[in-house]
């Protein structure tokens, strides 16, 4: 199985390289189409054309593809002792948006995981891959576009125990999420900083596995640059303070790490990106190393 794993992330890191290069040598009449559709340069739509999907309030038809690999501290196969576990997870992501009428729109979406982790547990004491549908969750979110300015909204995540015991939590989770968004043209047409709120809460599921309560922090600048590239310091909700119960390696609250990624428009409806994640404090330990990249269709 670890050579089928391995495949897999060569094949991953081939289509990688492929959409980079296909980036970074795309003809100018895709750039001359890209800034058509955009209502050119420095045209208002710029503000979504260059985003990876990450933006909370700004509501697009998408389909992702988004490939994340992890590691993090676990129990090692002597109590007391702790080790390093790897994480791959296919994430397949879809998100449909209804405009309910100026300024108002209703966005759902849904992801669905698929991963391969080594983790070492009473019925799992070696350290093999194991391989399995992660807990798949489903979001609703209200926005509102108050100006070219200005955006905000409140959703609500749920999050299903459907992988099996040894890939993932167990739990029934819910997440309340607040975002709000401001442009920043003094940068560049189409950056913006981006503030989100979430709340990661159990409240059901196996009663044997660690509750969940933690704060989510996205304090996002997104950095629109030229030739359709871009650079985005925290694309994800990973600062985090737990209140829930200690997980593997935890002697306090807070992980702070540096978050950030750097993508490109391949065309009107493709984007690339890759994202790095390191810790700065990791005294609640999500993870010691993270890189995630993301291929966005939309439609």
């Amino acid at each position: 199985m670890d050579r089928f794993d391995r495949t897999i992330q060569k094949s991953l890191a081939v289509l990688v390289a492929s959409a980079l290069a296909l980036g970074i040598f795309a003809p100018n009449e895709v750039k001359a189409q890209q800034a058509s559709a955009s209502g050119g340069p420095n045209g208002a739509q710029d503000t979504g054309q260059d985003n990876t999907g990450q933006d909370f309030t700004s509501p697009q038809n998408l389909f992702q593809l988004r490939y994340q690999y992890k590691t993090a501290p676990g129990t090692g196969s002597v109590n007391g002792t702790i080790r390093a576990v790897t994480t791959d997870t296919l994430y397949l992501r879809s998100d449909f948006t209804f405009d309910l009428g100026s300024p108002w729109n209703a966005v759902f979406r849904t992801d669905l995981p698929f991963v391969a982790k080594n983790p070492i547990s009473s019925d799992h004491p070696s350290d093999d891959y194991v391989y399995g549908v992660g807990d798949a969750d489903f979001q609703a979110a209200l926005i509102e576009q108050i100006n070219q300015q200005w955006a905000a909204g409140g959703g609500l995540r749920i999050i299903a125990p459907t992988g099996p015991d040894n890939i993932t939590s167990g739990k029934w989770q819910m997440m309340p999420i607040f975002g709000a968004r401001t442009m920043l043209p003094e940068l560049s047409a189409g950056s913006y900083f981006e503030g989100v709120v979430r709340y990661d809460l159990s409240f059901a599921g196996d009663p044997t596995k660690k509750n969940i309560s933690n704060l989510q922090l996205w304090p996002m600048l997104n950095i629109s640059l030229p030739d359709h590239w871009f650079f985005i310091l925290y694309p994800s909700a990973d600062i985090r303070v737990n209140y829930g119960d200690p997980v593997t390696g935890q002697t306090g609250r807070l992980f702070l790490p540096f978050d950030f990624s750097v993508g490109r428009s391949l065309t009107k409806n493709f984007t690339v990106s890759l994202e790095v994640g390191v810790p700065i404090i990791k005294d609640y330990p999500v993870y010691d190393f993270k890189t995630t990249t993301r291929l966005n269709m939309k439609f």
